[in-house]
């Protein structure tokens, strides 16, 4: 829980002990995959997590990253005996030092410039529902089930980004009903509620997470990046000082090799291929 950021950048070759990694055509796929438990997490993999999304921060050749579950789930949360258990005899610091850990992963998928697209199968409970919510976009598979269960185990909604988050996706008075009462929403009522970006047949999630992340690999890397960064940094801003702010971020990808190549690809009556500079 110490370890701070001892995975560096590229992450070709690296091998992760509590989870899979592979990357492939610029595409970062981490598995969470404890499948007999439901992939749940623990100390280590949270931080393992955290590092890894920190050093995508610095990773070129990547640009998209899809987080997925194996055995038909997605992950059930903090594992009842790994986690909870040993929360219960820590001292305060203790369990701030873990709080604040366990924040500081979501802190890393926000601020890595690659978006992440979430693929879920199954069960996705507890801080795994909060993996999800912290990507970039969510491709639910029918039979999905989601829950903020922190209630259930007796603490507050507020985990990990919650309540600042949730309500941006579903709404202030849905993201009340989830986080007061810890109910599971199920696939069909998440896209609806605007949770999903987009459902899937039974098993097929991780395809089509795949596919939707292709289509970003093959769009302008620098840009999504960009939108990414202001997507985020906009949440405070007021209006007019976000419009100020997109103004300079736009000007800057104007001078990018992109914006040019996608002028004369116009031109040409072609389809751009772009390059990520």
């Amino acid at each position: 829980m110490k370890r701070q950021n001892a995975i560096a950048a590229p992450l070709a070759g690296f091998v992760p002990e509590h989870f899979r990694l592979s990357i492939e055509a610029g595409i970062t796929t981490i598995t969470l995959n404890r499948p007999e438990k439901k992939n749940p997490l623990t100390f280590e993999s949270y931080a393992e997590l955290r590092d890894t999304f920190h050093a995508l921060r610095f990773d070129d050749a990547v640009t998209a990253v899809v987080i997925t579950g194996t055995g038909g789930n997605f992950s059930s949360g903090g594992d009842v005996f790994e986690i909870i258990e040993p929360l219960t005899r820590m001292e305060a610091a203790e369990l701030h030092a873990f709080t604040a850990m366990t924040g500081d992963l979501v802190k890393a998928m926000r601020a890595c410039p690659q978006p992440i697209v979430a693929a879920i199968e199954g069960i996705c409970a507890g801080a795994g529902a909060i993996l999800a919510m912290a990507s970039d976009m969510r491709v639910g598979a029918a039979g999905a089930k989601v829950a903020f269960l922190f209630n259930r185990v007796g603490l507050a909604g507020c985990d990990m980004g919650a309540c600042a988050m949730l309500p941006r996706l579903v709404g202030q008075g849905r993201a009340s009903e989830l986080l007061y009462t810890g109910r599971f929403m199920g696939a069909e009522e998440g896209e609806r509620w605007g949770f999903f970006n987009r459902l899937a047949e039974a098993g097929g999630a991780l395809a089509a997470a795949m596919e939707l992340a292709k289509a970003l690999t093959e769009g302008p890397t620098y840009a999504n990046a960009v939108t990414k960064k202001m997507l985020h940094m906009e949440w405070a801003m007021g209006v007019d000082e976000a419009i100020d702010a997109e103004a300079i971020a736009q000007a800057l990808c104007m001078k990018t090799g992109d914006f040019r190549r996608a002028f004369e690809a116009f031109a040409a009556k072609q389809k751009p291929v772009f390059e990520g500079n």
